[in-house]
């Protein structure tokens, strides 16, 4: 392949050549530093300009230049480490003609490392005085233009190498994400749990109502799916005798692409023997409100175009209840489907023929009416049997199942159960969702034959719950994008 370079790579190619005539490899050794940017500068911020004449204090760091001023025989230049940035103040006087010739080679966007005496300017910024000047990488590219930076979202989308380099709130947003996996983890441990690990290769299409990606084992000579949920092999683990048990990973679902979705994403999933509904509530409500404590200091958000509240004690409503909120419809108390259908009928409701079905019709209403209007933290339960096949039903009305949802922002953050562990009943929610993959639902659950046969042992009584990963660093860092807290989004490969 010919590539063409523009005359600013060219000459940056000629300063690599330059570079190694004098002995420096152009893309770095090992550098040991002992210092970062942030330290320093929190370090050192309320001592007085004057009180360095009497301090010998030095710090060797390494970074990208990001500014360069020029003066003559003394420059000031900025360089910036995961961490941020340090200004740096370099003299032909502390390093000699041929060192400060050598700094006159480096471009924006080289990698250097400076060791020095940490000193304050007469403006009062933390600046390191350099004493030894260490060329690391030449850059061959430079970085897009300082005052505009990456501002084209798909530009940063692509190449998130430089929108890191350039956009400090997408590198704070980069960091933050671990942060708040690790308090997860951490709090899950604390109650108990043991993180685990399950296939993301499998046969059979199950544990969500997703289409799935399909890929194939050469050596088996079989199809298989990329994971859509880790629910069943995790309630394989109750059957164990495991009784708390949880995993984070990436789940793959061959849809649509959006703000608020991506085709692989990260979810949770967690289930504890003798729990149940509202046991996961509580599990839920108390993780969201240690997220907020320990790792983002706060308890307001802004989310979805609101102002989201995670005080309180989070509010409870049953799906029935809220769609007769907004409508005055009352599900609960209407038993014919030929009423259903008429009343989906009146209100622009489009049915495909496997949701002309009491369950699909009420979900449908909520969908229209209700979820976008639940703003503040809200669990809304009490799900129609025909879209929960692994949940319990509830002992008092049947139609429905011990399920809810999280509701934040109008969007959904998690999706918990009073677990399923009757197999007979399990057997016929499966064979009920293979009637309406017939009917054409593609995202209907295979029947899972070693499932029933595993709760057939004896599976404890369970709550278990579903978190979308990336929706919660969503809130957490107050991004609308989904892109914007996923390092790699997928995106279409350029022609």
């Amino acid at each position: 392949m010919v590539r063409e370079f523009t005359e600013q790579e060219l000459v940056r190619r000629e300063k690599a050549e330059k570079l190694r005539e004098m002995g420096y490899d152009p893309f770095g050794q090992r550098y040991d530093r002992d210092s970062f940017a942030l330290d320093i500068k929190e370090k050192y911020a309320l001592v007085e300009h004057d009180e360095f004449d009497n301090m010998e204090d030095t710090a060797k760091v390494v970074g990208r230049i990001m500014f360069i001023r020029k003066m003559g025989k003394a420059s000031f230049f900025t360089i910036q480490d995961k961490t941020g940035s340090i200004q740096i103040y370099i003299s032909i006087n502390d390093i000699g003609e041929d060192n400060y010739n050598l700094f006159k080679t480096a471009d924006i966007g080289d990698i250097v490392g400076v060791y020095g005496k940490i000193m304050k300017t007469k403006t009062g910024e933390v600046t390191i005085k350099c004493f030894e000047y260490t060329p690391l990488v030449k850059a061959l590219k430079p970085l897009p233009e300082k005052f505009h930076g990456l501002t084209d979202k798909e530009e940063r989308y692509r190449r998130r190498y430089v929108d890191l380099i350039m956009n400090e709130d997408s590198k704070k947003v980069a960091f933050l994400r671990p942060k708040i996996i690790r308090c997860i983890q951490n709090y899950m441990d604390g109650e108990g749990f043991t993180e685990v690990e399950t296939p993301v290769l499998t046969t059979l299409l199950t544990g969500a109502a997703a289409r799935p990606f399909v890929t194939h084992h050469n050596s088996q000579d079989l199809d298989m799916y990329l994971r859509i949920a880790l629910e069943l092999p995790l309630k394989r683990l109750l059957v164990g005798g495991m009784e708390a048990v949880y995993e984070i990973g990436r789940v793959f679902r061959n849809e649509g692409m959006d703000t608020k979705h991506n085709p692989e994403f990260t979810l949770m999933e967690a289930y504890l023997a003798y729990s149940n509904l509202e046991g996961m509530m509580d599990l839920t409500e108390n993780m969201f409100k240690k997220i907020a404590t320990d790792v983002v200091g706060k308890m307001t958000y802004q989310f979805s175009g609101y102002d989201i509240d995670l005080s309180g004690t989070w509010k409870r409503v049953s799906m029935t209840e809220a769609i007769k909120e907004q409508t005055g419809i009352d599900f609960k108390n209407i038993d014919s489907l030929e009423e259903c259908l008429k009343l989906a009928e009146e209100h622009a409701i489009v049915l495909e023929e496997h949701e002309k079905a009491y369950g699909h019709i009420v979900n449908k209403f909520f969908e229209k009416y209700v979820e976008e209007t639940l703003v503040q933290p809200t669990f809304l339960y009490g799900h129609p049997i025909e879209i929960s096949p692994l949940t319990k039903k509830n002992p008092d009305d049947p139609r429905f199942v011990d399920r809810f949802e999280l509701f934040i922002g109008g969007k959904e953050f998690a999706n918990a159960y009073t677990e399923l562990n009757d197999p007979i009943d399990q057997l016929e929610r499966f064979e009920a969702q293979l009637a309406e993959k017939d009917l054409g639902n593609e995202e209907a659950n295979d029947i899972d034959m070693d499932f029933v046969e595993a709760l057939e042992y004896g599976m404890p009584p369970a709550g278990g719950i579903g978190y979308g990963i990336d929706r919660l660093i969503m809130l957490f860092s107050e991004q609308e994008s989904i892109r914007d807290v996923l390092l790699f989004p997928t995106m279409k490969p350029i022609n």
